[in-house]
C-alpha cells in the first residue's frame, strides 16, 4: 500500500480481518468539522483520486474520509471471490471503526447500493445519504450478456496467464479512453494522455484483475433488479438525496429518476455523466451543499 496522497490530505491504513485473513485498506483524511465519507463508484480505474474535486471543496467544512475500496485503488488486492456481502460487511466494520458516531455519506456509481444497504440495516452509523449518478448493473448485466456466460468470464479472468493477458487488454490505455468517452465523462477534451495514463498506472497492482472483473460482470450489483433497488428505499430510515445526471445512458438514467420520485427522498440534476462526481466537482457540490 502506497502513503501518496490522493485527495491532499492524510493516508492512514485500515487493517480489516476477513476470513482468517487481513485485508490493508487505505483510506485518507482531511478538513476539519462533522465527518464526511467519501465512497467512489466502483470500475475497473476506480480509486479515492476520482473524489478529490469533491475533497477539495468540502474540506473547508468536514472532516473528508475517503477510501479506496478493499480490491482497488491502494488497498490490498486478495484474490477472493468478491460479491456484495464481502462488500456490505467491509463498509459496516470500517464505519464502525473509524466514525464514533454517525457519519453523512457521498457515494457514486455503485457506492450507492452498499451505503443504502448501510443506512437501512445500521441507521444508527449514518446521518444521511448523498448518491451520486448511483447505478446498480455492472456493464456486461446492462449489455444483456447472460449470466452462464458472465460467470464464465468472471472465471477466466480469475485464471492465471489467460487472465491476466485479457485484464491488460481491458486496461489498455484506448480501451480506458474509449469507455471514458461512451458514459463516464462528458467532454473528451479531458481525457488526456496524462489523465488516461495516471488511470492505467491505478490498475496495475498484484491481484488487479480480481475485483474488476467482479464488477465488469455484475458479480458486484447490489441488487437483483429494478423492484429490489426500490425497495432499498423504502422505509427511508435516513434522509437521501439523490444527484441524477442528465447525460448519463438512458437505462441508467431512468432508474435514477425512478428512485427520485420516491416518497421522502430529494434529488438535483447535474448536467453530466456516471462519472461527473470526477468531471463537475463543482456543481455536484453546489447541488448538495446544504443538504449536507
Amino acid at each position: 500500500m502506497t502513503n501518496l496522497t490522493e485527495i491532499g490530505g492524510t493516508v492512514q491504513e485500515y487493517l480489516w480481518k476477513y476470513d482468517n485473513q487481513a485485508i490493508a485498506v487505505a483510506y485518507e483524511t482531511r478538513g476539519q468539522g462533522m465527518p464526511l465519507l467519501l465512497l467512489p463508484a466502483f470500475s475497473t480505474v476506480s480509486s479515492r483520486d476520482e473524489m478529490r474535486g469533491m475533497a477539495e471543496r468540502l474540506c473547508d467544512r468536514f472532516e473528508v474520509v475517503a477510501l479506496d475500496w478493499p480490491g482497488f485503488g491502494d488497498s490490498d488486492r486478495p484474490g477472493v471471490q468478491y460479491g456484495p456481502e464481502f462488500y456490505h460487511l467491509f463498509l459496516a466494520d470500517f464505519v464502525s471503526s473509524v466514525f464514533p458516531g454517525p457519519v453523512a455519506i457521498v457515494a457514486a456509481g455503485h457506492g450507492a447500493g452498499y451505503a443504502m444497504k448501510l443506512a437501512k440495516t445500521h441507521p444508527e452509523r449514518v446521518s444521511k445519504v448523498v448518491l451520486v449518478a448511483p447505478t446498480w448493473l455492472g456493464p456486461l448485466r446492462i449489455m444483456g450478456v447472460p449470466e452462464p456466460v458472465r460467470d464464465f468470464v468472471r472465471e477466466t479472468v480469475r485464471t492465471p496467464g489467460i487472465g491476466e493477458f485479457l485484464y491488460d487488454l481491458n486496461t489498455h490505455p484506448a480501451f480506458l479512453e474509449f469507455m471514458y468517452k461512451q458514459h463516464v465523462f462528458v467532454d473528451p477534451a479531458k481525457l488526456t494522455p496524462e489523465f488516461i495514463a495516471q488511470k492505467r498506472d491505478s490498475t496495475q497492482h498484484p491481484g488487479g484483475r480480481f475485483a474488476p472483473v467482479a464488477f465488469v460482470t455484475g458479480t458486484l450489483d447490489p441488487a437483483g433488479d429494478r423492484q429490489e433497488i426500490l425497495a432499498q428505499f423504502q422505509p427511508l430510515l435516513v434522509p437521501v438525496k439523490v444527484i441524477i445526471g442528465t447525460l448519463a445512458p438512458s437505462g441508467s438514467q431512468s432508474v435514477m429518476e425512478a428512485v427520485a420520485q420516491l416518497p421522502g427522498v430529494e434529488s438535483a440534476r447535474v448536467a453530466g455523466s456516471l462519472g461527473m462526481h470526477e468531471e463537475f466537482p463543482t456543481a455536484v457540490v453546489e447541488a448538495v451543499g446544504d443538504f449536507l
